[in-house]
């Protein structure tokens, strides 16, 4: 962002790609496919990149690709968009409707890659003018929904030799032009939790005779929540909130099993870490209590998104630059999960919400909706705010000492 007029020069480059860029999207939106299934994004993907004299190469697994935006001794940043669609149903009136039956773009991954495609081909003039200080690696993740992508991009490499990476997610509760930013915790963490009961069955005029696995199965599910709110620091705010519950077939015998499934959610990287184990552990006490047995499977989902200071302080710098004094604005942490936070337990880098809602607009609806839609403008500003957030990285990562010059992120 040194030495030349970063704004003007994305001014001109939207006015040539802008709506190259919607139509891009629409095609996208029009074609969703499902985490790892997404062959036809890729390939498109893949061939405008070549045909902007870049070089993408497909994930092992087929979907999916990494390139490489410049060269030389200077730092390494990488922008990852998300590609995959959700088992949705569009519900939407519009030209651009999904054509797959059950499925579409409910959650904004068309307008994410849509954003970082733009942002690379811009990257690209950069190059080639001689004005990127360092490398950009962009990376187009399936499989974000699954989860699981994150995961193939690391052991596909698609980390290695990064110094600091960024992303971006819609949010139709923020107005087009503005993006929502925090320090710490963004996102949560969210795990799976499969629990089977068992014991020997048997009347319910004589529970004192066998194992009460329906009583004991209530107490699991009631015991376990409450036992953890009391171990676990609560500023972590770790949830175990039951989903289905099953057990028995008639009111007058006690079952010989039953089961219990349920997620876990955390925004604290060390509770998380710490809940398999602790749950466990209770779930063992409950159990023996009643005289059952009680097994437990324990899925990993996504860590939570802890952003770093520094990383969140450029992204700000960046917004400020090409999107306007006041874009930048803070935004409260969600429980949802997002698998971003894969590559922050590696590298440090930043999550950012951009800002999806045409201004005025009363009622905008959520994401993983069949309504789900964007104010395409939003496009433009991801490119501005993606490409200006590269340059100040790399630019930054050129000093001594980043942490000492960028202070104050927002919290």
């Amino acid at each position: 962002m040194r030495g030349h007029n970063l704004r003007g020069e994305l001014d001109v480059f939207l006015a040539e790609t802008g709506q190259e860029l919607i139509g891009f999207r629409r095609d996208l939106h029009m074609h969703p496919e499902l985490a790892f299934a997404e062959y036809r994004t890729t390939q498109r993907v893949a061939d405008r990149l070549i045909a902007a004299g870049l070089t993408p190469s497909v994930l092992p697994r087929g979907t999916g690709l990494i390139c490489e935006v410049g060269s030389g001794d200077g730092p390494t940043v990488a922008l990852r968009a998300d590609i995959d669609a959700l088992p949705v149903p569009d519900e939407k009136d519009v030209p651009y409707s999904s054509t797959v039956p059950g499925v579409c773009h409910a959650c904004g991954h068309d307008v994410h890659t849509t954003v970082l495609l733009g942002t690379s081909l811009f990257l690209a003039r950069q190059a080639e003018a001689g004005l990127l200080p360092g490398r950009v690696r962009l990376i187009f993740q399936p499989a974000e929904e699954l989860p699981g992508g994150a995961l193939e991009v690391m052991a596909a490499g698609g980390i290695s030799g990064v110094d600091r990476i960024f992303g971006l997610h819609c949010d139709p509760r923020v107005d087009v032009g503005k993006v929502g930013l925090k320090t710490g915790p963004i996102t949560s963490a969210c795990d799976k939790v499969f629990i089977r009961v068992s014991g020997p069955g048997g009347h319910t005029a004589r529970p004192h005779l066998t194992a009460d696995l329906v009583f004991a199965l209530a107490k699991i599910l009631t015991e376990l929540p409450a036992a953890l709110s009391r171990r676990i620091d609560p500023r972590s705010s770790l949830s175990l909130v039951w989903g289905r519950v099953e057990a028995g077939s008639v009111a007058n015998a006690i079952p010989d099993e039953g089961l219990a499934e349920g997620t876990v959610r955390c925004l604290d990287e060390q509770a998380w870490h710490a809940a398999p184990d602790m749950i466990k552990a209770l779930l063992e006490s409950v159990a023996g209590a009643y005289g059952v047995e009680a097994r437990m499977d324990y899925v990993r989902g996504v860590p939570p998104v802890v952003n770093d200071e520094v990383s969140v302080q450029m992204l700000a710098e960046a917004a400020g630059g090409v999107l306007g004094e006041g874009s930048a604005e803070p935004t409260q942490q969600s429980l949802g999960g997002e698998d971003f936070g894969w590559y922050l337990e590696s590298i440090p880098g930043a999550f950012a919400r951009l800002g999806t809602r045409t201004p005025g607009t009363p009622h905008p609806g959520d994401i993983h909706q069949g309504t789900f839609d964007v104010d395409e403008s939003c496009i433009a500003a991801g490119v501005r705010f993606l490409a200006a957030t590269a340059l100040t990285a790399l630019w930054e990562g050129q000093r001594p000492s980043a942490s000492e010059h960028v202070a104050g992120a927002i919290a």
